[in-house]
């Protein structure tokens, strides 16, 4: 007799009760630090590249070389980790990707050109650690069946997008207050001690897993239909970032103040954070593809109108409500992740949608950056517009794709939630029974 799971529906699940997950404070506090160089490489590699060279073409190619790299690696090492384990693959990254980008402004300052520069970006882009999607793979791992996992979701696209406030702020300050060279040069110190100190915490890291239950290899995430669909998004959301960061700092030099950069892509940072601490504290009555295909069309709708502003307050505005527009996109996402992908390819799954960001990421810096140059910053901005009307397109024709594998259990989320082991299977017993013909014969019985 299978036996039915009741819910307290006056408890919801909140960011007190997730944060009261065994060990989960000291994976989140070290994953915080790990992950805030991040935020702070394209744009020290754009201000960097620009004051060397002169123009924000040149060091858009330079950056968008960096997350084409990430983007094409993050996935193989996403399978590393999933085989091998998140600390032992972590320390060789995070101290390859330091010499990495040494190396890379070392060359930018000797005046190095501009395929010896892009030559450095490979390796410094291949090895960017991936701190997202190993603490995203933790919380899953911690928290299978349970309600909080879309919470934890909310609470990690504002745990990023708390880097994105602080990190763009502090390399613009670096960068243009103290030497060109000193964004890129913090980033690399940030990553050998934040990646170390979260590789220590290996207690709450996912069990290695070679090979399923029945002794074969684990497919790759990429063959699951409903992760090639979120790609295609994530890559148009990784083109509002990458859009916005070139052509808000074009905006910041033609308003005579180059500092203010710092400041406006903060507020449309900060934008997201609010919409994603919002997103984990409401009980959401609708379909993660539904919140998915409606967050997206209100995406759209906001940057397609970036190109208009003509002052800063205006700007500021406008990126404010594209910030608040991308959390609810964002988080669903990687909430969908465990309803379409299974436990063994997990933090590649991950790794391809987050490395999905970096590729839109780098193709709009690109872009946006032979734009400004060429016609001015509003001209940058039709780059987020275009990227995302394709993307939602995409989602449209195939939300099918994203239907989950099974309807998600239902556990009590009155109290704090507890791991537990796998169930035995389900034993058989042999029952008579006796055919329409009389016969007697014994069946298995499966007992729930």
């Amino acid at each position: 007799m299978t036996s039915a799971v009741t819910t307290d529906k006056s408890a919801r699940p909140g960011y007190g009760q997730l944060l009261r997950t065994p060990g989960a404070l000291n994976f989140v506090l070290t994953g915080f630090a790990a992950r805030q160089p991040f935020a702070m490489l394209t744009v020290s590699i754009v201000l960097l590249l620009q004051h060397t060279t002169g123009s924000f073409g040149s060091a858009g190619i330079i950056a968008a070389v960096t997350g084409v790299s990430m983007a094409l690696f993050a996935p193989q090492m996403g399978k590393l980790v999933d085989r091998l384990g998140q600390s032992r693959v972590l320390v060789p990254v995070v101290l390859a990707h330091a010499a990495a980008v040494g190396a890379l402004t070392s060359l930018a300052l000797l005046g190095a050109p501009l395929w010896a520069l892009a030559l450095a970006a490979i390796p410094a882009g291949a090895t960017v650690p991936q701190v997202g999607p190993m603490v995203r793979a933790r919380w899953a791992a911690k928290l299978e069946g349970s309600p909080l996992l879309q919470t934890a979701a909310a609470f990690e696209s504002v745990t990023d997008e708390a880097t994105f406030v602080v990190g763009p702020v502090l390399a613009t300050y670096l960068c243009t207050a103290v030497h060109p060279s000193a964004g890129l040069i913090t980033e690399a110190t940030l990553t050998i001690v934040g990646g170390l100190l979260f590789a220590a915490q290996r207690g709450t890291q996912p069990k290695p897993v070679a090979r399923t239950a029945n002794g074969e290899k684990h497919a790759s995430a990429l063959s699951f239909a409903g992760l090639r669909v979120l790609i295609v998004a994530f890559i148009g959301i990784g083109a509002v970032f990458g859009g916005m960061l070139v052509s808000v700092a074009a905006f910041a030099d033609e308003m005579g103040n180059p500092g203010a950069n710092g400041l406006l892509y903060g507020i449309f940072a900060g934008g997201n954070m609010i919409a994603g601490i919002a997103m984990g504290a409401i009980t959401w009555k609708i379909g993660p593809r539904r919140r998915l295909l409606l967050g997206y069309v209100g995406l759209t709708a906001a940057a397609s109108v970036l190109w208009a502003a003509h002052s800063a307050v205006l700007l500021g505005a406008l990126g404010l409500v594209v910030g608040l527009c991308i959390a609810p996109a964002l988080i669903t996402g990687f909430t969908m992740v465990q309803q379409l992908v299974p436990v063994g390819a997990r933090t590649e799954a991950f790794t391809w949608l987050t490395g999905s960001i970096a590729f839109g990421q780098a193709m709009a810096v690109t872009l946006a950056g032979r734009l400004t140059d060429a016609h001015g910053s509003s001209y940058g901005f039709l780059v987020p517009a275009a990227a995302t009307v394709l993307a939602l397109v995409t989602l449209v024709a195939l939300r099918g794709k994203l239907a989950p594998k099974a309807p998600s259990r239902i556990v009590n989320s009155s109290a704090p939630f507890t791991p537990k082991a796998s169930a035995p299977a389900a034993p058989k017993v042999i029952r008579n029974t006796v055919n329409e013909r009389g016969i007697g014969h014994r069946v298995p019985v499966t007992v729930d």
